[in-house]
């Protein structure tokens, strides 16, 4: 189905439920977060997403989608640390938090955008190859979102701390 393996569905399934629980999330609570059930089976499913993925080697061994795995199970370590009592970020913990998991959504969109335009419609697909310009294009659109939503996370993040003290 779709020249995919079958740990190649399994990750798709995986990543679409990621994709889906972190759009839900940042679109209802305007945020991802370890505290609420959504929250939960996005990281989950995030990290389940690296893990299948791992296995994957449609165009040779070791690549690109591999290295953003590595770094998105990194982030996830960092905000993992952030979250703990005694985080050794200290008042950068809660930023830490909530970019690293805007982060990790935005890393999720990458692969998305390419897999689906280099593989659909199935006769033509829409891009040539993870390089197509239309690809870096939308990447690059995603990633001015991503750097806006994050600092809008940030602000808000910063006065709602300053009226807690």
């Amino acid at each position: 189905m779709f020249g995919l393996t079958s740990l190649g569905i399994i990750h798709t399934a995986i990543s679409l439920v990621a994709v889906a629980t972190g759009a839900i999330s940042l679109l209802r609570q305007k945020e991802i977060a370890w505290s609420n059930s959504i929250g939960k089976t996005y990281v989950i499913t995030t990290i389940l997403t690296c893990l299948t993925g791992f296995g994957i080697f449609q165009h040779g061994g070791f690549g690109k989608p591999h290295a953003l795995g590595i770094i998105t199970l990194l982030v996830l370590g960092l905000v993992y640390l952030a979250q703990k009592t005694n985080s050794p970020f200290g008042k950068l913990s809660p930023y830490i938090e909530k970019i690293g998991y805007s982060t990790t959504f935005f890393f999720h969109l990458v692969p998305a955008i390419t897999e689906t335009l280099t593989r659909l419609p199935l006769d033509k697909p829409v891009a040539s190859s993870p390089d197509d310009s239309l690809i870096t294009t939308l990447v690059g659109i995603c990633f001015v979102l991503f750097a806006i939503g994050a600092t809008v996370q940030g602000i808000a993040l910063r006065n709602k701390l300053s009226q807690n003290v």
